[in-house]
């Protein structure tokens, strides 16, 4: 069954994550490693903080909880997951995006195990789990669902029509997190279509909505708790969090929303996260 750890040990599988994300984009020489960093603790208590009930050795257990990505260009931090997890051997995180490897530029459910859908077409996660989560309903099911969505994302319609459908039927045993980071591919959020205020538009819609800093392991343990516990309708986190948190170049840059480091800036990056 899925390991539980202590916060300390939390913070450090987070950080271990991010070695992974620069390590595997690096060697990749393509892939999305600021967006990924910026939901490390946020797959890490999911996997490894008692909250997802999951089974390495059983991945398709009817009754484990789901994890849609729906920003399914972050997958190298869910790959590290799973991996840690046991899912898959380590060593094979060096293989993303190579020719023939599982470990696609955007989770592929048929190829990889513990991957629950084929994500990355932008909009769609929301839906998605809102199809799981009314699957569990139907069938008599108690696992909980849960969605990461990122800020730049929710310039999509499709978000807030899964939004109002999931609080229409009063889904609680679903809960989205919103990677609130600021920034997307070509810009600032701000700049290019302003969602704010994030969190009274989740409220607009019915959701039961906590904020919190999203690299602070005890608040999104807290919120995540919270969210499986609330009745009556689902639950929204928005989560702010920083592109690139850890490494002082890219949390400035939002360019590196979708550009692999040099081998030069990867050692910069292991340095400022303390593994050289």
């Amino acid at each position: 069954m899925a390991e539980e750890l202590c916060v300390d040990d939390l913070r450090e599988r987070a950080r271990l994550l991010r070695k992974h994300i620069i390590e595997m984009t690096t060697t990749a020489g393509s892939g999305h490693p600021s967006s990924s960093m910026s939901i490390a603790e946020i797959v890490t208590a999911l996997y490894f903080g008692g909250i997802m009930n999951h089974d390495p050795n059983n991945p398709q257990w009817a009754d484990r909880d789901r994890f849609i990505l729906s920003k399914g260009h972050g997958c190298p931090a869910l790959y590290a997951a799973l991996a840690e997890a046991g899912y898959f051997p380590v060593d094979d995180l060096q293989t993303l995006r190579k020719l023939g490897s599982p470990l696609e530029g955007h989770p592929n459910m048929r190829r990889l195990p513990g991957i629950e859908a084929s994500s990355g077409s932008l909009g769609q996660g929301l839906s998605i789990a809102c199809g799981m989560a009314a699957a569990a309903r139907v069938d008599g099911k108690h696992y909980q669902v849960y969605c990461v969505i990122g800020d730049g994302e929710s310039n999509e319609g499709q978000i807030w029509e899964a939004a109002a459908a999931a609080a229409h039927f009063k889904f609680d045993n679903l809960t989205c997190i919103v990677d609130h980071n600021g920034a997307q591919q070509t810009g600032y959020v701000r700049d290019i279509l302003d969602m704010t205020p994030l969190a009274e538009k989740w409220r607009a819609f019915h959701w039961n909505t906590l904020e919190i800093d999203g690299h602070d392991m005890d608040r999104v343990l807290e919120a995540l708790n919270a969210g499986k516990s609330h009745q009556g309708g689902p639950t929204a986190i928005v989560a702010r969090t920083k592109k690139g948190k850890g490494v002082s170049f890219m949390e400035a840059d939002y360019r590196y929303h979708g550009k692999a480091l040099t081998e030069d800036e990867a050692e910069l990056a292991l340095q400022e996260l303390g593994w050289k």
